[in-house]
């Protein structure tokens, strides 16, 4: 999959990593209240390299969610939601969502709805 920045997203690259994926929508007010949390996270642990994260953009046009994360200022790594990353990786219902893949491939949270600064900074434990 490409992300917004153009660089390639592959499922190979999160093997024996932690992988975080955060669906947002920019019309989505607990996504708006979410994904502040989640650009501090990325600012404080992104040099990491033992993990990752994808933000997938569920917004009617890639323009939009581009729009959006650049009025923002957010510079966690993002991806446009097209059909082919659906059927790929079907988006759960509701919104935001935020799952959490450990480095053993297991799910190790998997929260529906808005997220709290502390409920962003509790997926730390497992980096």
């Amino acid at each position: 999959m490409v992300r917004l920045d153009g660089s390639r997203f592959e499922p190979a690259h999160a093997a024996g990593r932690v992988l975080v994926l955060y669906w947002w929508a920019s019309t989505c007010p607990f996504c708006a209240a979410t994904s502040p949390h989640v650009e501090r996270f990325w600012r404080s642990y992104g040099g990491r390299g033992d993990w990752l994260l994808l933000g997938l953009s569920i917004d009617r046009t890639e323009e939009a969610a581009r729009h959006y994360l650049a009025q923002r200022g957010y510079t966690f790594p993002n991806a446009w939601v097209t059909p082919e990353v659906q059927r790929a990786m079907p988006k759960p219902r509701g919104l935001p969502i935020t799952l959490v893949r450990g480095r053993d491939g297991r799910l190790l949270m998997a929260e529906r709805g808005q997220l709290f600064a502390e409920d962003v900074d509790a997926i730390a434990q497992w980096l």
